[in-house]
């Protein structure tokens, strides 16, 4: 048998990183700052792809396909990967970079939980007070948060529409602009 069973890559590794392109893609969208107000920092634009990539989590854990949850899990290993080389690249020390990438995994996940149950529920002003709660913590501008849920909503809509098949290859498709 020897050691190429150890070096093999997992089945969604590459669809889990396409994926994860693309939420992230779609989270820097430039109207996504300069018309909601998304504040472009890095917070910001983690917490932007935060919703992007559970949107991407959500819609996959919705999928009755048993392969779901594997997909689900590479793109979420697509996410955190991304991360430690970011924390890496902004000269965050070697013996801090897991301490922080679970500081990140920590918000992500309570993130996630929060956007899914404020979806599931349909309940856009749930959704809209914890995208205001995580994006601007000092106070959203007028109408943003809002608007940042209808997004989001809308979001999850067509990804829901489109086939595990797709998504499964790596391909899912968002908006071109702002809500």
């Amino acid at each position: 048998m020897g050691l190429f069973p150890f070096f093999r890559r997992k089945p969604f590794e590459r669809p889990g990183f396409l994926l994860y392109g693309a939420a992230v893609a779609a989270a820097r969208r430039p109207a996504l700052f300069a018309e909601i107000g998304i504040p472009d920092t890095h917070r910001g634009r983690f917490e932007a792809i935060c919703l992007f990539v559970a949107l991407v989590i959500r819609r996959c854990a919705a999928e009755p396909d048993p392969r779901a949850g594997e997909l689900a899990q590479a793109v979420f290993d697509a996410m955190f990967a991304d991360m430690d080389h970011t924390l890496r690249e902004m000269g965050v020390g070697d013996l801090s970079v897991g301490k922080k990438n679970r500081e990140l995994w920590e918000a992500f996940h309570g993130r996630a939980r929060a956007y899914a149950a404020a979806l599931d529920a349909g309940d856009l002003e749930a959704l809209a007070e914890a995208l205001a709660r995580n994006l601007w913590p000092e106070g959203a501008p007028e109408g943003a948060a809002a608007r940042l849920a209808a997004l989001a909503a809308a979001e999850a809509r067509s990804l829901a529409a489109q086939p595990f098949a797709a998504l499964a290859a790596g391909q899912a498709r968002f908006a071109d602009a702002a809500a």
